[in-house]
């Protein structure tokens, strides 16, 4: 794990619909993006068969690198579906760690 993924502040998902995400996506490398992809499908089946959590890390609009422990439900393109009827922008994922 990188440094910068160490130090990061911990949220719960209840605070995700009150902050605010980059408008464009935090990355930049085509591989490291499919990957992104298939971690978010990865997660949503590990939610749905066995209501297993992941530690998903990601970016707010000021640059803030979070992290939110929780059940995906559902990924697409734009948008993960999280337990309890929180959302949060794919663009703004940096990875997800599995357990």
């Amino acid at each position: 794990m990188s440094s910068d993924l160490q130090l990061v502040e911990t949220v719960e998902k209840e605070v995700l619909s009150t902050l605010h995400y980059p408008a464009t996506d935090v990355l930049t490398n085509p591989v490291t993006r499919q990957q992104r992809h298939h971690d978010a499908a990865r997660a949503a089946l590990l939610g749905n068969s066995y209501h297993g959590k992941v530690d998903i890390y990601f970016r707010t609009a000021d640059g803030a690198t979070k992290r939110v422990y929780t059940t995906v439900w559902a990924a697409d393109e734009e948008y993960l579906a999280l337990k309890a009827g929180g959302a949060l922008p794919v663009r703004a994922v940096l990875r997800f760690e599995f357990y």
